[in-house]
């Protein structure tokens, strides 16, 4: 029986993605659980861009993955290892596993390969390929192109020992004998994750379900080099809401995405991190917290679903804690991402100056932006037709008679808003017909924040200004035209 024994000593996780498109939401989950286990516990985050196929991989792509870990804030020790790069060290790998008699010069053709497992159908047995050249004398070898395979055990059973999937048994009758260099002289990515992960002195391989098969054919490798193994992790895939594997059907798949749709970075850790590990509860917490809580026992064994409204509120709730620069860095970031035109000193000022106002229940940059409109327009504003139907000849008279009293009344929330029922009750209407007409004038629209918080933004100048503005515009709604 083969074991895949917990590897001891210093803490080395690695991301290892293919650089052929953007990075998948699924991609930078598995992205933050290697740097939260290792940043937690002291220890390094390696990168590895594994593009030996060179068809293709794209220097593009590549930039993609950085800017994509960039943006969720996990940084990587050293420079990057490009995969294709160390090909010949995955070379002198194969020869040194022929050298120990672990592996051997195979000279079968695809087509006796083919050839084989059509008779092995044919006659009911398993299609595994058995090569005739494993234990032929040297004296016998061909001079011709030949491909290297490691010789796996043919009876007993490999143990896998997963962190987060339990004992995974497979009888060693199903494993084939792994072709680790092809017959054009090229290694596979079987033997080249495997040689970069030893040589990377990665500890922990944490990484998604689909390559829990590949284990026990990698173990042959470590196996055949007398290499300690690593600890092996393999965490379920992410699903969309209707708990079919993700696609394009249910939404944003890359990482950079969900940047331009305004979700602030440290929300996006926050709900990656809960997306198939839970601590005790906890919903939304720091990324600090996640780095001291993260561990591997607590990445649950069924696939996570993906759930926007879950998303909206981790994010919501981020927003409100995250401090005023950090926001408007978010802002910068976030229409940079969009490709949208960055905002000016002055509309920068405006938007920091309305932030402890709406900060609190935007749960998006753009969203954000929406609610602190108000702050960062300028006069002469022109209302939209639905808020100017608020500005009819009664409404504009009552703000002719409000506007004296706010000249003098204190510029506190409660204070105005006192002063705005007196007028609406002396008038006999309620304080919406007050309201209404107040937020034409002040953010010509009519969905904003609260218009007295507004008030309190704007201060008293401000406001007068565009109360005075609106009431000597006259009518904005349909008797304007009457």
């Amino acid at each position: 029986m083969v074991n895949a024994s917990p590897s001891t000593g210093p803490v080395v996780t690695r991301f290892a993605p293919s650089p052929t498109g953007f990075l998948h939401i699924g991609g930078g989950r598995t992205a933050l659980f290697n740097w939260l286990f290792a940043r937690g516990r002291g220890g390094k985050f390696l990168l590895r861009i594994e593009d030996t196929d060179r068809a293709r991989s794209s220097a593009e792509a590549t930039e993609a993955i950085y800017a994509g870990l960039r943006w969720l804030g996990l940084d990587w020790d050293g420079e990057p290892v490009s995969q294709a790069s160390r090909a010949d060290r995955h070379a002198e790998v194969a020869q040194a596993m022929l050298d120990k008699g672990s592996a051997y010069k195979c000279f079968s053709t695809q087509e006796e390969i083919e050839a084989s497992r059509e008779q092995a159908r044919a006659e009911g047995r398993s299609t595994l390929f058995r090569s005739p050249w494993r234990d032929a004398d040297p004296a016998t070898h061909p001079d011709k192109p030949y491909a290297v395979r490691v010789k796996a055990p043919l009876e007993g059973e490999t143990v896998i020992e997963d962190r987060v999937q339990g004992n995974v048994t497979i009888r060693n009758d199903q494993l084939d004998d792994m072709i680790c260099l092809r017959s054009d002289g090229t290694p596979t990515y079987m033997l080249a994750v495997v040689v970069d992960d030893h040589d990377m002195g990665v500890s922990h391989v944490i990484r998604g379900d689909d390559h829990l098969n590949n284990t026990a054919r990698q173990m042959l490798v470590y196996r055949a080099m007398g290499w300690d193994l690593p600890t092996f992790a393999h965490i379920p895939l992410i699903h969309g809401e209707d708990g079919k594997k993700l696609s394009k059907r249910h939404g944003a798949l890359g990482v950079e995405e969900y940047a331009a749709m305004g979700y602030p970075a440290a929300a996006m850790r926050n709900y990656l991190a809960r997306l198939g590990w839970s601590h005790g509860d906890d919903e939304v917490f720091t990324t600090a917290q996640a780095t001291e809580w993260f561990d591997l026992g607590g990445i649950g064994k069924s696939p996570a679903r993906l759930d926007f409204k879950k998303l909206g509120h981790i994010s919501g709730q981020h927003m409100a804690m995250l401090e005023d620069d950090e926001i408007l860095q978010g802002v910068r970031d976030y229409l940079a991402a969009a490709g949208e035109p960055p905002l000016d000193d002055d509309a920068m000022a405006d938007l920091a100056r309305a932030l402890p106002l709406t900060k609190g229940s935007a749960k998006t940059f753009p969203e954000l932006l929406e609610k602190s409109a108000f702050s960062m327009i300028h006069r002469p504003i022109v209302p939209e037709p639905k808020a100017a139907k608020a500005l009819d000849t009664v409404s504009l008279g009552i703000l002719a008679e409000l506007t004296p009293h706010l000249q003098t009344a204190s510029w506190e929330r409660d204070t105005l808003e006192a002063v705005a029922t007196r007028i609406a009750e002396a008038h006999g209407v309620g304080l919406g017909k007050v309201a209404g007409p107040l937020r034409a004038s002040l953010a010509g629209r009519t969905a904003t924040p609260s218009v007295f918080d507004m008030m309190v933004v704007l201060g008293r100048d401000e406001t007068l200004a565009r109360l005075d503005e609106a009431i000597q515009n006259g009518p904005q709604g349909p008797e304007k035209n009457g």
